[in-house]
């Protein structure tokens, strides 16, 4: 969804956020990251209030869409705020009580980082599996996987190329670039990886 915000004086500025709630929802949900040098962000996270109006403009485009009628393993990748589209695609997936084998590899950089950390742990079952990835956690204490997202992390029993499932890969740029390289080295094919990547936006 595109946002736009028009200040008392004419000025206006626009940034696009995913949603995060499920197709049908009676609320649309977008989930924000705070910058706190950024333009929107710290306006949202913590001035907004009920019955304050906001413009906005969407949803756009259908390309990055898991159609539940499709039965193939989906493997979802993300790095970062990029789970927040895939986020909705897991919570479907649990909606409809769906068979298709889902799995989702997030990366991050540390625990603090982590969205939606609580819901992941309860959106688990024998057909949804997440794995999560920390690449600069500084706590020892941490007992998950560490590292960047590689061939191996995504070399997973249900999600061989063999076994034809369909990718989404969403983040940063250079994060989808070497993922979207990383699953076709290992065999996936090309029209299998549905991709969406995002970069700096003046701020936010």
């Amino acid at each position: 969804m595109d946002l736009r915000l028009t200040a008392e004086d004419g000025y206006s500025t626009q940034r696009s956020y995913s949603i995060a709630s499920v197709p049908g929802s009676d609320r649309l949900e977008l989930t924000v990251v705070r910058l706190d040098d950024g333009e929107v962000s710290p306006y949202l996270t913590t001035i907004v209030d009920v019955g304050d109006q906001l413009e906005l403009r969407g949803p756009i485009g259908g390309y990055f869409v898991w159609d539940p009628a499709d039965q193939r393993p989906v493997l979802l990748v993300d790095g970062g705020s990029g789970v927040v589209p895939l986020i909705s695609m897991l919570r479907q997936h649990a909606l409809l009580d769906h068979q298709a084998p889902m799995q989702l590899v997030y990366s991050a950089r540390a625990q603090s980082a982590l969205l939606y950390r609580a819901e992941l742990n309860q959106l688990v079952s024998e057909t949804r599996v997440v794995t999560l990835t920390l690449t600069r956690e500084p706590d020892s204490d941490w007992a998950g996987r560490r590292g960047r997202v590689d061939r191996e992390l995504l070399t997973q029993p249900g999600w061989a190329p063999a076994d034809q499932p369909k990718c989404f890969v969403c983040g940063p740029t250079p994060f989808v670039e070497a993922v979207a390289d990383h699953l076709t080295a290992i065999g996936h094919d090309p029209a299998h990886i549905k991709t969406e990547r995002f970069g700096p936006t003046g701020g936010d």
